[in-house]
Order: structure tokens, then C-alpha cells, then sequence
């Protein structure tokens, strides 16, 4: 039976409630399901993050993998979708998956070598700008949650939000935001994007230098995927340099990039705001930085 980390099923309840302690309660029972079922033999102590158990096991034929239960919402769902689409081009390979759970088998990467501990934050923004130019280069299947659905939520939530942000040069960079995806939210893009590609969610591996874990799928601008990368370790002197280079290594336009990634400081904004708490001095640091590239 596995132990169930005492971090995540904090996590789970501070961020899913009851939902959270109900799948906490199931954890131990739910992979012992999945280690019989799939026939496989638990080899590690489990990892975890947030919302997800990772517990290393070999499969029957001895091949090493990785177990991933999670609570099934509308950003995981899209999880395996997103790697069978990519089937280990840029990312982690999809082994197996339950749907009616979301219960994944994994390839085993190297937790060890993480790109946020063996790279310089530069090189590890162009390792990111590369893989994210794999990533992309896959059409978004169907199904997928969609860039232009969330930037029309995000811009009829502004309004209220505006209201309640008493400092008047945020709530000006607040503005500017919703202003600059109102741009370009008629073009929301049709890539397969990732969303959450920062340097913890970067593993090495046998088969690959480096490979992206861990995606939220949408579909949408690949400008949508920028802003992980400009708040790791963060800089507000280096916004500019990484900034420029993601484009460069994309070939994205700079004016649209910078419009999407308005949109994912809009969007940290208002999730800020509506849950009460003081905006992210890093975001708008981030949008300040980027006027005029």
C-alpha cells in the first residue's frame, strides 16, 4: 500500500476541498488497482507535486515507468491527449491511460536531472524555446480546451476586476492587458500548446537531452506559451533578453507574442483578484518589461 505524501493531500484539500480529501482517501486503494491491473511492481518511493501522485514502477517486462494518479478536471483531462498527439516528440511518452480516472503510465525520465538544477536560467529558456518549437509544430486534436473560449472569459471578467484594483499604475497595466488580447482574440491560434513549460517541468532522459512533463493542453497561439519561461528564476532585467530570444527561436511575431503573453498575465490577474489576494508584483513587472518589444 502506498503512503500518501502529507504535501500533496495538504494541497489536495487546500485547493479541491472536499473533492481533494475524497481523492486523498482513495489514493492508497486506487493504485494498488492500477499497480494489479496494469501488472506492475512499485520500485521507488512516490513523488508528487500539486495535484498529482507519481510512483515509479517497472512493468512486467521490466521496463521503468512511472504511475501518475490524479484528480480528472478540465486541465488534466487534456493531458493525455496532448502526449498521444505528440507520441514522445519533445515530450514524455504516454504508456498507458485509464479515462474514466485519468490514471496515466508514464516513460521513466531522470527526476534527477531537472533543467531548473543543471542550466543556467539563459540556457534554460532556450531549451524551453526548442522544445516548445516541437511542441507546437503538432495541430491541437479536437477536444481540447480553446485559447479564444478563455481569452472571451477573461475579458468579460475584467470589468469587475478593474474596479477592485485600488493602485491606479496596475490597475492601468491590468487595462493594457485585457486591451492587447482584445487585439488579437478574434486569431486564437490552432496549436497544440502546453501551457505550464518551465524549467521544473523539463527532465532528461536516455532518448532525448531534454523532455516537457506535466502539460496543461489548449489549443491556441503559441505566444499563449511564453510566460512560464520569463517568470522562472525570476529576473525583471532579463524579461527583454528571454523574451526576445523565445521569439527568435519561434519565429513568432513580437507584437502578437507579446498580445498572448498580456493574456497570461491578464489571466494570473483576475484568478489574483477574484480569490482575493494582492496581484503578482513578478506579472505586472513582466507586462512593464515588455512594452515596445
Amino acid at each position: 500500500m502506498i503512503d500518501v505524501p502529507p504535501g500533496l493531500a495538504a494541497a489536495q484539500i487546500r485547493f479541491n476541498k472536499e473533492a481533494g480529501r475524497a481523492f486523498v482517501t482513495a489514493l492508497p486503494r486506487l493504485t494498488a488497482s492500477f499497480v494489479e491491473r496494469w501488472e506492475l511492481r512499485v520500485t521507488g518511493r512516490p513523488l508528487h507535486g500539486v495535484s498529482a501522485l507519481v510512483v515509479p514502477v517497472d512493468r512486467a517486462d521490466g521496463t521503468p515507468a512511472m504511475l501518475k494518479l490524479q484528480i480528472r478536471d478540465h486541465e488534466s483531462e487534456g493531458e493525455p491527449v496532448a502526449l498521444r498527439a505528440w507520441d514522445g516528440d519533445g515530450a514524455v511518452r504516454l504508456l498507458d491511460h485509464d479515462e474514466p480516472t485519468g490514471t496515466m503510465l508514464l516513460e521513466r525520465l531522470d527526476s534527477s536531472r531537472m533543467l531548473s538544477r543543471v542550466a543556467s536560467p539563459r540556457d534554460g529558456v532556450l531549451v524551453i524555446a526548442r522544445l516548445l518549437a516541437r511542441l507546437h509544430a503538432t495541430p491541437a486534436p479536437a477536444g481540447l480546451r480553446r485559447l479564444g473560449d478563455i481569452a472571451r472569459r477573461m475579458l468579460e471578467r475584467t470589468p469587475p476586476v478593474l474596479e477592485r484594483i485600488a493602485d491606479p499604475e496596475a490597475r492601468r497595466v491590468v487595462a493594457d492587458c485585457a486591451a492587447a488580447v482584445r487585439e488579437v482574440a478574434g486569431e486564437p491560434g490552432d496549436r497544440l500548446l502546453h501551457w505550464d513549460l518551465h524549467d521544473e517541468n523539463v527532465l532528461a532522459a536516455d532518448r532525448a537531452p531534454w523532455l516537457a512533463i506535466d502539460p496543461k493542453p489548449l489549443a491556441g497561439d503559441p505566444g499563449f506559451d511564453l510566460w512560464p519561461a520569463l517568470g522562472n528564476n525570476f529576473d525583471a532585467d532579463d524579461v527583454a533578453w528571454r523574451f526576445d530570444a523565445m521569439t527568435d527561436v519561434l519565429g513568432l511575431d513580437r507584437e502578437r507574442a507579446r498580445a498572448w503573453t498580456y493574456g497570461r498575465v491578464l489571466q494570473n490577474c483576475l484568478w489574483e483578484s477574484e480569490e482575493g489576494r494582492p496581484l503578482g508584483a513578478e506579472d505586472l513587472e513582466i507586462a512593464r518589461r515588455l512594452r515596445g518589444r
